[in-house]
């Protein structure tokens, strides 16, 4: 398993104290220079599809599961573990000071045609929905509104930025 990043969020003053520990699964669907992503309006960013893993649930699994909901996407192949994130982000509940969540990334493949979503209602309330956009609009418009600091800008905006310029940069036939 190759680390691909350690990210910090800038308003967490320390590491230190209590930690709310998440893991989640990620899927890099790519079709030439075209990526599978999901588009949330109330942050207004892209992010790959994924989610948490639940107790005792096996990653591959918990993906499969979490693509076909965000997604629609169907005979989901999980074809490599790309590589994981552990990120330290502030968390606003009393039990815990943080959060540190370790991000897994897998290349996978889907059918060509998706199906109907199957979100969450916080999902739904956030204005998710799966687009199939170029990893460099994709990426673009997640700098550009880092770089404007909008007060609507998620606490995953820097984890999904710098993944789609790794994958950009890494996974994307160049032309």
């Amino acid at each position: 398993m190759k680390l691909l990043q350690e990210l910090i969020h800038p308003e967490l003053a320390t590491r230190e104290g209590r930690a709310l520990r998440r893991y989640a699964a990620r899927g890099i669907v790519l079709r030439e220079d075209r990526i599978l992503l999901l588009f949330t309006e109330r942050y207004n960013d892209f992010s790959l599809p994924g989610g948490g893993i639940d107790e005792g649930e096996d990653v591959a699994v918990a993906l499969v599961r979490e693509l076909e909901e965000e997604t629609g996407a169907r005979d989901v192949q999980v074809k490599e573990h790309y590589g994981f994130i552990e990120e330290y982000r502030p968390y606003w509940k009393p039990d815990y000071d943080l959060m540190h969540m370790t991000s897994h990334f897998f290349v996978c493949d889907v059918a060509q045609e998706l199906a109907d979503v199957r979100m969450e209602s916080y999902e739904i309330a956030n204005g998710m929905s799966p687009i199939w956009i170029s990893v460099n609009e994709a990426m673009s418009h997640n700098r550009q509104v880092m770089a404007r600091q909008e007060n609507t800008m998620g606490q995953s905006i820097q984890r999904e930025t710098f993944m789609l310029e790794t994958i950009s940069r890494e996974l994307v036939q160049q032309g």
